[in-house]
């Protein structure tokens, strides 16, 4: 991983979209900074197309849409994309995922996860969810991640896909993925090729992974550096600060780099 002052204006000549993660990549203990929120808004400004790309809930991802500076969101793991055509808001689903939302093989695996792993518990925006189920092994309680490595075991005995982030285990059913929606959301809805000199992914954790070897222009903020030995795919380019601060810091010079 190379320092993110090493970026330069020629890595950023074809750059239109800014991807990133939200959890431990925008905030800080669980707060958006408003040096993060900031930084949106001067990517945003400075002509980027800005979506979060996330495991947070349908719920977040409309209030994200309406209330950010973003130009559309990607939820629940690459279930689907909220973004806007015009001014009307609209959700496209992947492919993948199930018609039928297989509540009663998500309800089987929280029963077991909650009787097999003690202290963990289902996540408190569970509500807003229409796609997954995600369990919580750090954000409400701390159980480190030996705790997620066995919620991810025991979804995985059940069939299902499951996802270890840095706060939840998100599980569902369907070969979907984030990267997967990204390149669908860009190519088929927004007619995009050559997406390797087009986009930008910022992440934090071993669930950004796939977007790290998908994309060669990928940003990791401080927090990924404890995570390094076991990727197999790193992020080009490392922030000094961690979290919000560290996005804060790179946004800085992509706006100053794209201004000349």
């Amino acid at each position: 991983m190379k320092p993110i002052s090493a970026i330069t204006a020629s890595d950023l000549k074809q750059l239109r979209y800014i991807l990133h993660d939200i959890d431990d990549t925008i905030t800080n203990d669980g707060k958006l900074l408003p040096e993060s929120y900031a930084a949106l808004w001067e990517l945003s400004r400075a002509g980027f197309k800005v979506i979060p790309v996330t495991g947070r809930p349908a719920g977040w991802c409309d209030m994200i849409l309406r209330q950010w500076p973003v130009d559309a969101v990607i939820g629940e793991n690459g279930a689907f994309v909220d973004y806007f055509e015009g001014d009307t808001k609209k959700r496209f689903f992947h492919p993948a995922v199930p018609k039928e939302r297989l509540s009663e093989k998500l309800n089987e695996i929280k029963e077991a996860c909650l009787k097999e792993v003690p202290g963990c518990r289902v996540s408190k925006d569970q509500s807003y969810r229409i796609c997954d189920l995600a369990i919580d092994f750090n954000e409400d309680v701390h159980l480190g991640l030996e705790a997620a490595e066995e919620i991810r075991a025991i979804a995985e005995r059940f069939g299902a896909v499951a996802k270890v982030s840095s706060i939840h285990v998100n599980i569902w059913f369907g070969d979907y993925t984030k990267v997967g929606m990204a390149e669908l959301f860009l190519r088929q809805q927004l007619g995009e090729d050559r997406l390797e000199d087009k986009v930008l992914f910022f992440g934090d954790s071993p669930n950004d992974e796939p977007m790290f070897a998908r994309f060669p222009l990928t940003v990791g903020v401080a927090n990924i550096r404890p995570f390094a030995e076991s990727l197999s795919h790193l992020p080009a380019f490392v922030t000094e600060g961690e979290g919000g601060f560290g996005f804060a810091e790179a946004a800085k010079l992509l706006t100053r780099l794209k201004k000349g």
